[in-house]
């Protein structure tokens, strides 16, 4: 079973979830910051981290922050009502899902088991799609199986929920998703997101792609609609 990291500096919080986790068969690693954590990680990798953002020494932004410098692993917040704007901040910086305190342990390992469903190759193919052999539209090369992406032979390193939705795009050049059609392309369906959550996520997209080519404009806008990968 998958190995999942709980980061918060809330105790009770790590008992409680670790129980409701391990019930479930998850093998768990707990930490009482950022830091720590992130110095465990270089060691033991887990598949999905929990991550509090409020944490002393080194708060959850931060190491998600550090985390995405170096890789792409699966990361749910755990964020308090009155933090909207640090759940933007963080769709932006990469995170997957958030859940917000306090919630229900049955609401968390359903969360947990709908991204690692996103994550995790069943069968050697990808959830939600049914042909898994390498995608390429024009510069971009899209490699399902092994979860690479490449822009003019450059890699672009993308979160899970960040390739699914380029992929969805990418997949029909020229045709218009809807941000409903891009959240059942990047969601289990148990997941609610709202439209901000699919906007940061293409704002990130972008934003990675100009790094590795800043004349790139392949994802298009069309307001009110939603969005389409242009035809080359």
């Amino acid at each position: 079973m998958p190995t999942i990291a709980l980061v918060d500096d809330d105790r009770n919080i790590l008992t409680s979830v670790s129980i409701a986790l391990e019930a479930e068969g998850y093998r768990i690693m707990t930490y009482t910051d950022g830091a720590s954590a992130l110095d465990g990680f270089k060691t033991s990798p887990p598949d999905l981290a929990i991550l509090d953002i409020k944490m002393p020494r080194m708060d959850g932004m931060e190491t998600l922050r550090r985390l995405r410098q170096k890789s792409d692993m699966p990361v749910i917040f755990l964020t308090s009502k009155d933090e909207e704007i640090d759940e933007l901040f963080g769709l932006k910086m990469g995170a997957d899902d958030f859940i917000r305190k306090p919630f229900s342990q049955r609401l968390l390992v359903e969360r947990v088991k709908a991204v690692l469903r996103r994550t995790t190759p069943k069968d050697g193919v990808t959830p939600k799609e049914v042909d898994a052999r390498a995608l390429e539209r024009g510069h971009l090369r899209m490699d399902p199986e092994r979860h690479t992406c490449t822009w003019k032979n450059d890699p672009v390193t993308l979160t899970v929920t960040e390739f699914l939705i380029l992929q969805a795009l990418a997949t029909r050049p020229g045709v218009v998703k809807s941000r409903n059609a891009l959240m059942d392309a990047a969601y289990d369906d148990q997941v609610y997101v709202d439209d901000r959550t699919i906007d940061s996520h293409i704002k990130r997209l972008r934003k990675k792609f100009k790094v590795a080519d800043n004349e790139f404009d392949m994802i298009e806008t069309l307001y009110g609609v939603g969005y389409r990968f242009k035809e080359m």
